[in-house]
């Protein structure tokens, strides 16, 4: 095969491989379109003409977000409150505790920690389900029913992973640096947060998106830990938006559905790129 032959051998290929990519790119893409479109269509055009863009008699407008917001006797913004002061209290419970349990782990090289690491790996792949019914107990008897302590339950959750992708970069840090710092007289904690937390920062932010993402989405743990009466987050509130009946206005259900997905995906965009960083970062050793 000559030269030309292969170039355009290799142009085949990337043409191939670029038409798939966009396929798949289109299939993700494509419910997050739905419920946009959907948002702005009267209820009784979602259910017949589901995928049809909202012109003409079917444009609802800003109707179905006003009245998503105003259903029922809670108060969405109450909602919003929670489902942000539960997100924020349990990423920053998350990076604080599980880093610096990761630099223990990589730094003391002991039976202890290594176990320790291993449980919260296995952690990773023990579904939800299987301890729902008696961490709803558990959190009740110990209180955890509230936005204030429900994010100790998340920390708990969301360890494994954090602590998997923390381990791995520690791993990369030189640990001269470390014993220069001890040398200048710095203890552990001080090494930790002015030499180690620093040099973090790329795993750090991409756990930080990765926790963001799931605990503003999660219905399942608040749902079974919070008392929904007095306290909803975001998916719950959503949930809530039924008629007489049983019915559903699924065009205030769309247009809410966006609201709560618009600041996620905005912070994703923004921050993507150091998710990539991140898991790479911490991919180095380990």
């Amino acid at each position: 095969m000559n030269r030309q032959e292969s170039i355009a051998a290799e142009r085949r290929r990337k043409t191939v491989l670029s038409v798939v990519l966009a396929a798949i790119c289109i299939i993700y893409v494509l419910p997050v379109l739905t419920v946009v479109i959907n948002s702005f269509k009267l209820n009784t055009f979602v259910k017949t003409d589901t995928f049809a863009i909202p012109t003409g008699e079917m444009w609802a407008g800003f109707t179905n977000f006003i009245k998503g917001m105003t259903f029922g006797n809670y108060p969405f913004w109450n909602s919003v409150k929670y489902s942000a002061l539960i997100t924020v209290l349990s990423t920053a419970l998350i990076l604080l505790f599980t880093s610096m349990a990761a630099w223990y782990i990589a730094r003391v090289n002991s039976f202890f920690c290594k176990l320790v690491y291993y449980l919260c790996v296995f952690s990773m792949v023990v579904p939800f389900q299987m301890v729902m019914f008696t961490l709803s107990k558990t959190a009740d008897s110990l209180h955890l029913n509230t936005p204030w302590t429900i994010p100790i339950v998340y920390l708990g959750f969301g360890a494994g992973l954090a602590i998997f992708m923390f381990v791995g970069f520690v791993k990369s840090i030189p640990l001269e640096i470390e014993e220069a710092a001890s040398i200048d007289g710095c203890g552990p904690v001080r090494t930790y947060f002015s030499v180690v937390f620093p040099m973090l920062k790329p795993t750090m932010i991409s756990v930080g998106i990765l926790e963001i993402m799931w605990v503003w989405n999660d219905f399942l743990l608040p749902y079974l830990v919070l008392d929904i009466n007095e306290y909803r987050t975001i998916p719950i509130h959503i949930q809530y938006l039924k008629g007489s009946y049983g019915t559903v206005d699924l065009g205030a259900t769309m247009a809410l559905i966006l609201l709560s997905i618009i600041p996620v995906i905005i912070f994703y965009l923004i921050c993507q790129k150091y998710i990539i960083k991140g898991v790479a970062a911490g991919a180095v050793k380990g």
